[in-house]
């Protein structure tokens, strides 16, 4: 590598990727009632990226997003967040880990209804032990239109106002990827729309990196891509993807015998970024 950081060979080197998963593997119970929650995944999603991960019931997203963000412990594999290895963490450094580096945006919001706005965006910053920086609080906000709410409890806002609170306590630390799992599930298709608008806002204009998980091929076309699983093993993705494109994707995959490999343009995703 030379100063300026440029291999010999004149290439620039690659960006480590926000978030990389390395042959994850994930079961739940054992012998012939076992399921193969995940059967090898490699996949590697790139920084300032939005990526929908889509797939039938069954096929092992939700497992992926709790492999991904650390929730969840693979039983083989490696997951990597910007480049280091979180599987193999004790449970106060994932913790921790969590709580500065990841955010978490649900389906059923999951505010402290106790809390005012404010401070339920401020609650991330207030576990991880820092100094609660009420300015980028009231900047995110006004983001989501919702600066003049930080006084209101969540009980007073709508369903889709609860939601952009949400999205907003997830960015306050900065962190380096936003799992969101199936955030427009309880919202109306109006309210859907407007916060898959500031996830794909986060996206491009504060350089955030947002992994969604969804049922949705509406919502799936704000994402920069698709990545499909079925019986726990990519199937496939689709770049700018589309509404009908994704669906098509969508219906093939439903009409596959459950738990079967699917071999999609057979190569690991990663290799067809």
């Amino acid at each position: 590598m030379s100063a300026s950081g440029v291999p010999p060979d004149g290439r620039p080197a690659l960006e480590t990727p926000a978030v990389e998963l390395r042959g994850v593997r994930r079961s739940y119970g054992r012998g012939t009632g076992a399921v193969h929650a995940l059967g090898g995944v490699d996949l590697a999603l790139a920084a300032g990226t939005f990526t929908a991960v889509m797939g039938p019931s069954g096929s092992g997203k939700s497992t992926f997003l709790q492999c991904a963000a650390g929730l969840d412990r693979p039983d083989a594999g490696q997951v990597l967040l910007a480049g280091q290895v979180i599987s193999s963490l004790g449970e106060d450094a994932l913790t921790k880990l969590r709580r500065s580096r990841i955010g978490f945006v649900f389906q059923a919001f999951n505010l402290l209804p106790s809390l005012t706005v404010l401070q339920n965006v401020l609650l991330p910053q207030r576990l991880a032990g820092g100094r609660p920086d009420k300015a980028r609080a009231h900047e995110l906000l006004a983001r989501v239109g919702l600066a003049e709410h930080a006084s209101r409890r969540p009980g007073q806002l709508s369903g889709g106002q609860q939601q952009r609170v949400a999205l907003a306590r997830a960015l306050i630390t900065r962190p380096d990827v936003v799992f969101a799992d199936e955030p427009t599930g309880a919202l109306d298709t109006g309210s859907a729309h407007e916060v898959l608008g500031m996830l794909r806002g986060a996206v491009d204009n504060l350089g955030a990196t947002v992994v969604m998980v969804t049922h949705d091929p509406v919502a799936a076309s704000f994402a920069d891509r698709a990545v499909f699983l079925a019986g726990g093993l990519l199937a496939g993705e689709l770049h700018h993807p589309d509404p009908h494109a994704v669906s098509d994707r969508m219906l093939a995959l439903a009409t596959l015998p459950a738990r079967s490999p699917v071999a999609a343009s057979t190569a690991p995703s990663h290799a067809r970024s």
